[in-house]
């Protein structure tokens, strides 16, 4: 076959594949159009929310929503402000008795029945929702539950299940805000504290931050670091005795639309609207007997399941007896291992069944015998 009739048939495949992809973008386009030009305004909110949170898809609902408008819906489904500093310590009391009543619900709490945990002080519960599917690891005792790393910060970060493993965990959910781009994941942003050493001091790195961290008195606590200095930072977590942390975001615009409080002091968030999109969704909260609340959701298509809202998240933890609890980072990161097996997998296709690479987690050490 000569030069010619090669660079003949390529063309003609190019051509094809370039007929194809601008077919499926104009599909697109118009399927989203549709949404958001359609009868429905909370589906054109819930649409609009969604993609906002996404890393790279935010410029999706900008093709057919304005500035202005993209900027109305967000007002429509934001969330009211939590005062994070009056946490009350006095309404947790840890327990480590093996089998409590199960605070589960109010048509479970009425009878005798008891939750049971396993060898390593775990209990995993699936949980389904209207549009999402979830799993909620209980973990008995909030000792066993610290920040996991790939410390020293490198290009890049592992996967969930690697980080379990090499810090000797038995289980974990994936961590705290990180340089995503590339998916290199080897990058955190904010503080993270491991075992009372400051492994990241970068407070001013995004605005808005928020410490999720554990305390020396196996507490669970969060805490805004907008505008503190490496310095505050340094001090604060002698001061309150930070044994662990990592960091996530809260910000309204039409840049982001992250969000970090959902409960305190038992008392859930407000919300405004929807409150927030719906995707995949990571979180953790802690009960009155101490117990911690490890939350991941599907969502992004995954099971058929569109994802999460704040609210959903609100009222599981609620139903789970979280007396304070906030929100980690979702989307493609979601994901929890446990047991050398993922309990949930990320919902990018690709990492389908692992997990992005990562440099932080919140991991669950073996019980101690």
């Amino acid at each position: 076959m000569n030069t010619k009739k090669i660079l003949k048939y390529v063309g003609r495949a190019l051509l094809v594949v370039l007929v194809t992809v601008l077919i499926f973008v104009a599909t697109v386009y118009l399927v989203v159009y549709k949404i958001c030009n359609g009868p429905s305004p909370a589906a054109k909110d819930l649409f609009a929310s969604s993609i906002l949170e996404s890393g790279q898809m935010k410029f999706v609902a900008k093709l057919v929503l304005s500035k202005a408008e993209l900027e109305e819906i967000k007002n429509r489904n934001s969330r009211e402000e939590m005062n994070v500093d009056v946490l009350d310590k006095d309404m947790i009391h840890i327990d480590k008795n093996e089998n409590p009543d199960d605070p589960m619900g109010p048509e479970e709490t009425q009878g005798t029945k008891k939750e049971y945990f396993d060898e390593n002080g775990v209990r995993i519960v699936e949980i389904a929702g209207s549009s999402y599917f979830a799993k909620l690891m209980i973990v008995k005792d909030p000792s066993q539950v610290c920040v996991g790393t790939t410390y020293p910060w490198g290009e890049y970060g592992k996967e969930l299940g690697e980080i379990v493993k090499s810090t000797g965990a038995v289980g974990g959910i994936n961590g705290g805000l990180y340089v995503s781009t590339g998916n290199k994941g080897g990058s955190p942003l904010g503080v993270v504290v491991q075992n009372g050493k400051i492994t990241c001091n970068k407070p001013g790195s995004n605005k808005g931050l928020y410490m999720i961290a554990m305390t020396n008195d196996d507490l669970l606590i969060i805490k805004s670091i907008e505008g503190m200095t490496s310095n505050d930072i340094i001090k604060y977590v002698e001061e309150a005795g930070i044994r662990d942390c990592v960091c996530f975001q809260e910000e309204n615009s039409d840049s982001n639309n992250h969000f970090v409080p959902l409960i305190i002091n038992g008392e859930g968030r407000e919300m405004n609207g929807q409150g927030s999109g719906a995707n995949p969704r990571t979180a953790i909260g802690q009960r009155a007997d101490g117990a911690m609340l490890l939350l991941v959701t599907d969502g992004r298509g995954a099971g058929g399941h569109l994802g999460a809202t704040a609210a959903d998240l609100i009222s599981i933890m609620l139903e789970y007896g979280a007396v304070n609890a906030a929100n980690l980072d979702g989307g493609s990161s979601s994901t929890m291992f446990y047991n050398n097996k993922y309990e949930m997998t990320s919902t990018t296709f690709y990492y389908q069944n692992s997990s992005w690479k990562l440099p932080t987690a919140y991991v669950v050490m073996p019980k101690s015998k």
